[in-house]
This record gives C-alpha cells, structure tokens and sequence, in this order.
C-alpha cells in the first residue's frame, strides 16, 4: 500500500456524485493489451491502476442504476503511481482470493458488497463471459452497486510510512499530536484510526476524525471508525498467527439506495495493507513487506529514472520476485496454495437472479 501523503489544512472536502465516482482511471498510464485489461463483452464503467470495474447487463456508462458491478482485479502492478509494462503473474488472483478468504472467515459477520467469486457462479450470471474465461476467471469478483464513500479508512498499527515521516517531522499524524519518543516502525497502542481522502489526482491526504464527521456526520464517522478498528484488529490477529504483522491497512465503505452501510474493495490484501514477515521484525528501521517490494527496490536502484510515465522495463527475475512474494502472502495466511484454494460460497441464489 503507497499510504496517503498527509495534509493539515482543515479545508472543506468536496461530497462526489451519486454512484460510481471513476477515481484513479488510467488517463496518466496508457494501458497495454494484458490478462484481464477491459476486453470483457460488458460497459467499462473505469480503469484503476490494477482493477476494471464493468456494468452487469446492458448499461451506459453514465448509468448508475445497475444492481451489479464485475470488479477485475488484473496483474497489472503500479509503483510510485505509474503503472508497470510487465504483468505481475497471479497477482489478480491473489488480490480476489484474499479478499474472498477474509471475507467468509474471521470477516463474515461484517455486512460487505460481494456476491461471488467463483467462476461458475460468474458465468451463470453474465453467460457472455463464457467467451473469454481466460480474461476474468479467478480474478473477478461479482458485487452489489453501491455509493462509496468519499473517505479511506486507514488503520495503522505501527509507526512507518508517510506516519513515520510526519512524526518524525513534528510529532503528528494529520496534526494530531503522538506520544514523543517514538522510533519507526514502533506499534501504536492502541491503533489509529487515520481517515485519508480520495484523491481523484495524485495521492491520497491525510485527514482528521473531525473532517469526515464534517463532511459525512458524526454518526456515520463513528461507525466507520468503529468498524474500521474492529476489522484491523480482527485481521491483525489472525495475521499474527500466520506469522505475519499487518501493520497497516485501508477499507472502503458504501451505501446501498436502501442506506446499508457495506464493506467494499479489496480487504486485508498485499496492496490496500502492509504486511511485514514477523521473523524479520526490528523496530527503529523499515521493514521488508510481503507485496511489490521487488519492483520498488529495482526502482529504487535505477539512478535515471524520475518516476514519472514511462516506466522502465522490469527484468524477468524483479518479475517473478513479486509473483511470489503474492503467492507466498496467501499461503501464509490461509494455509493453502493458490493454485489448491477452493473459492467459497457466498449467495449462490444472488449471481443467477443477477441481470444477464
């Protein structure tokens, strides 16, 4: 996860338009042609960085009235905001299949978006995908529609990242003061609830709990907060036991025209968390993550590249590096291979009464 960069302005927030809101397209980072890269027979509705987002039926673009969304998350990989040529194998697959896991595990009881994500389900729903199983199955993810929230739900449980940087600067994250002696990557106890924007250009910036109770109610803030402290440390635990500490996470929220507030998004994956092995643990430096710490490392290292588009070409072994620090990452958490996981049941009556 790149985490948001902060900001301590107290400014107004602008509330976005009904429906879908189309952040992060890929306006800046022209697409190649690659696995899962919007040539599905739907309405792309918008292109993130990694994820297509389709319309389910006969839908416009501009319509938002669809129940049904197919979310793709591709192999694509962006490191310092600028999308890579090459395709990180199983990486889409790694990002769905999490998401699935947590979310008919220790998040089950949490009400969230998704419908399915096994393929056969899929395929009942939206019979033309049967056409180009290779473009969308294991990394595609049938949801119900709603209106996300103009808010990042950041949870951090230690001190690392743009968190680091402020409070080694002044003390604070988003303006708020921490207690003084702190040493990167220390744990935060408890953790804290650190809400970001959702910036439609650049990245995202740091707010206080103030501003969302500004810009979306006190009621609805405290039950983000809430929520969003309930899931991390749900997930901590459980990563804790794998072996891995999440020391960091963000979650999206939506609301149905009904006004159920559902998780959204991917949850607890190697790009919405930071995940570090607990075995390499030491407080007062950075740590190793379990995501696309090759790519950036190789980045790092290249002396004329401004990070700016283009990219430059990834060697083969940064490449399969980064495949299996994904791979890796989902074993370790749910004790199977990816290859071997059965993708669970959600509502199977849902997807076959889904618009066709």
């Amino acid at each position: 996860m790149v985490p948001p960069r902060r900001d301590r302005r107290k400014r107004p927030l602008a509330r976005p338009p009904n429906g879908e809101d189309g952040r992060d397209t890929l306006a800046r980072h022209p697409p190649r042609t690659r696995r899962g890269d919007g040539t599905l027979p739907l309405t792309l509705l918008f292109r993130g960085k990694v994820r297509d987002v389709y319309a389910v039926g006969d839908a416009a673009p501009t319509d938002t009235t669809t129940p049904h969304l197919l979310l793709v998350a591709t192999d694509r990989v962006s490191a310092f905001d600028v999308v890579m040529r090459e395709p990180v194998s199983d990486k889409g697959r790694v990002l769905t299949q999490i998401t699935a896991w947590w979310l008919s595990t220790h998040l089950s009881d949490i009400p969230h978006h998704l419908v399915s994500v096994r393929p056969d389900e899929i395929r009942r729903a939206i019979p033309a995908l049967g056409a180009c199983p290779e473009a969308w199955e294991g990394r595609a993810t049938l949801v119900r529609r709603t209106r996300p929230l103009p808010v990042e739900c950041v949870v951090r449980g230690y001190l690392s990242g743009s968190a680091w940087k402020e409070y080694r600067e002044s003390g604070t994250l988003a303006g708020e003061p921490l207690p003084p002696g702190l040493a990167e990557s220390d744990p935060l106890v408890p953790a804290i609830f650190s809400p970001a924007t959702k910036a439609q250009e650049g990245h995202d910036e740091n707010i206080t709990f103030e501003q969302v109770a500004d810009l979306l109610g006190g009621d609805l803030a405290g039950r983000l907060r809430a929520r969003s402290l309930d899931i991390y440390e749900r997930g901590r635990s459980a990563a804790a036991e794998a072996g891995i500490i999440l020391a960091d996470t963000k979650f999206e929220f939506g609301t149905t025209p009904e006004g159920d507030l559902l998780l959204i998004d991917e949850v607890l994956t190697p790009d919405s968390s930071r995940f570090w092995p607990q075995e390499h643990y030491t407080p007062g430096r950075g740590q190793p993550s379990l995501d696309k710490q090759p790519v950036r490392d190789y980045l790092e290292s290249l002396p004329d590249w401004n990070k700016q588009y283009p990219p430059p070409p990834l060697p083969p072994e940064v490449v399969a590096a980064t495949s299996e620090r994904y791979r890796d990452v989902f074993r370790r958490l749910t004790g199977t291979d990816l290859d071997a996981y059965e993708p669970p049941r959600f509502d199977p009556a849902a997807p076959a009464s889904a618009p066709p």
